[in-house]
């Protein structure tokens, strides 16, 4: 099957670019964008050569798994932008809840799960399947003519492979006993997208993506360490803020709000990080 766009994403205007093959989708969606693209266009691969994950971290996209990069053009402010990657995590959520039959996966009770649900959404970009990392989202911006920025939203997912020689638990669908193929993830997950988008409303919606988002999380209420910049933070996850930042309750009762960082859960949290 070929990639395709979802009825939903089509009438609303999004366009898509289809790679057997590609450097990275991110890069290729913001050369789109200073050569003049308006935007709304999914660029999306089955392999990724040089992909990339948060701070420069190469991210393996290996032949049937899912490179797909949503770029966007918009209006306002950088800061409300960056929120878009919320969206983009319970859009894939909602994807793979739409494609993956029940009972295939289980829902994860390890120290990351509350047990609520087969795809949980880790602070600040990943999808956790069984507890394991399933997926992963980097947002990344250019600067336009006019004063204006694109945006562009990348989301891989391991369909078939996952890397084995990471400091955390990693998984495919393919592992986990998944038969869905990289197209039909992706036809979900543009409709999922519209559907996530509508309610985010141009940053209008942003509680209620913050709530839907919150419904998902993992290791909500339980003990979490937070690397940031080379230190260690540890306390108990409770919540994120109005700006989708993330907010920990350290050990002498002091509330803690983190813009960024490194995420550990459970008995890794005990553990030196």
């Amino acid at each position: 099957m070929a990639f395709r766009l979802a009825p939903t994403a089509a009438s609303e205007g999004f366009r898509l670019e289809a790679h057997d093959s590609v450097g990275s989708t991110n890069a290729l969606a913001l050369e789109h964008a200073r050569a003049g693209d308006p935007g709304k266009l999914w660029v999306v691969s089955k392999k990724q050569e040089s992909g990339r994950g948060r701070r420069g971290r190469a991210w393996a996209t290996p032949e049937g798994n899912l490179a797909a990069t949503l770029l966007l053009v918009p209006g306002g402010e950088l800061r409300l932008a960056a929120t878009l990657g919320f969206v983009a995590g319970l859009a894939l959520a909602d994807a793979l809840d739409a494609v993956v039959p029940k009972g295939r996966i289980a829902v994860a009770l390890d120290g990351a799960s509350q047990g609520r649900n087969r795809f949980e959404l880790k602070w600040p970009n990943d999808v956790l399947a069984s507890g394991a990392k399933l997926a992963g989202i980097l947002l990344e911006s250019a600067t336009l003519d006019g004063g204006r920025f694109a945006v562009a939203i990348g989301i891989g997912v391991n369909v078939v492979a996952y890397p084995e020689d990471l400091p955390y638990p990693a998984t495919s669908l393919q592992a986990l006993g998944a038969t869905c193929d990289a197209e039909t993830l992706f036809l979900a997950l543009s409709d999922a997208w519209s559907e996530n988008a509508r309610l985010w409303d141009d940053g209008r919606g942003l509680d209620a993506i913050r709530k839907r988002w919150l419904a998902r999380a993992a290791g909500l209420g339980g003990e979490v360490a937070v690397r940031i910049d080379g230190n260690v933070v540890r306390g108990v996850f409770e919540t994120i803020d109005e700006d989708c930042r993330f907010v920990i309750r350290d050990d002498q009762g002091s509330v803690l709000t983190i813009a960024a960082g490194d995420v550990h859960f459970g008995a890794v949290a005990s553990a030196r990080v």
